[in-house]
């Protein structure tokens, strides 16, 4: 089982924080370190500073990390357009040395495209698939050729598709409880397949869903990844788990019920019911970017059990 850092920055974090936390990620001997595409916190608090911009965020870090994988869950698809988003990612990934994945999503937080002047279109899910189109196809184009493409959304004439990614591959994340569309895309363009906040039970349910539409696409289901991202909340004891839900304005029980919460051998036990449904990754949400001690015993005490 690999243990990826999510974090959510828009709730409150400048790059010097972000930069701590991917040190500590790399350090401490996690997967990787990926955090949220939104411009405005979710909830109470005040956000301060502000909003970093997801991909700009990456590419700082790109040049300041070494080894561990970098990138968004997820990406949101009103924010960039496909042709533009292609080029950044490919740049990052020169940047980190072939360290990028990209996830990309449809987008959903209407009230953050308000707050900053970003159209909120009506139709997403068939928007996304022309990006996932798009973006793939630019950047397997062979150098030399032009890639082009008529949508209902987007149109491309003769992009010369440059520049490529580092990777032969830059591996495509796609998520979420869609029982149709969302299936169909993953077995479409998806590297991995990514349930954000779901039960045992529900991630076991939409695993088979993508798992059946990629057989019926012709690919061998094994091909993707299944992961979770899930909030972490973790003690050494009862008294150290309560103070550190209270810190991120969370109860206990709710997050045991409904994330990796207790101390480590409670969390350890609860990836174990996701890895037997066939989950092989898990993105810790970590909300409290102040606390690296967390990350310290997430690594020696959870991280160490899993293999």
């Amino acid at each position: 089982m690999d243990l990826r850092i999510f974090t959510e920055p828009q709730q409150g974090a400048d790059y010097d924080t972000l930069l701590a936390v991917a040190k500590a990620t790399e350090d401490l001997g996690f997967d990787a370190f990926f955090r949220s595409d939104h411009y405005l916190r979710m909830g109470s608090g005040d956000g301060l500073p502000g909003p970093t911009d997801a991909w700009i965020t990456l590419a700082g870090l790109a040049r300041e990390t070494k080894r561990i994988r970098l990138g968004t869950l997820m990406t949101a698809g009103t924010f960039r357009l496909p042709g533009v988003l292609a080029i950044q990612v490919a740049q990052v990934d020169r940047m980190s040395g072939g360290r990028i994945e990209l996830g990309l999503g449809a987008g959903w937080f209407e009230e953050e495209h308000h707050a900053y002047g970003i159209p909120f279109p009506k139709e997403k899910i068939g928007r996304l698939e022309e990006q996932l189109a798009i973006v793939t196809g630019l950047w397997e184009t062979e150098v030399g050729k032009t890639f082009s493409y008529e949508g209902a959304y987007y149109r491309l004439t003769d992009s010369p598709a440059l520049p490529k990614p580092a990777q032969a591959k830059v591996p495509v994340l796609i998520g979420g409880h869609g029982a149709s569309r969302t299936p169909r895309l993953a077995a479409r363009y998806a590297d991995e397949f990514n349930i954000p906040f779901g039960s045992v039970e529900d991630s076991e349910r939409q695993f088979g869903r993508v798992r059946a539409a990629a057989q019926e696409a012709g690919r061998s289901a094994d091909d993707l990844v299944y992961s979770n991202a899930l909030v972490v909340c973790v003690g050494k004891d009862d008294a150290e788990v309560a103070r550190r839900a209270a810190a991120i304005g969370r109860e206990v029980e709710e997050l045991k019920a409904n994330g990796l919460a207790g101390t480590p051998a409670e969390v350890v036990d609860k990836i174990g019911r996701y890895g037997a449904i066939g989950s092989s990754r898990i993105y810790l949400q970590v909300l409290d970017l102040s606390d690296l001690d967390q990350l310290e015993l997430i690594s020696g005490q959870v991280q160490s059990q899993l293999g």
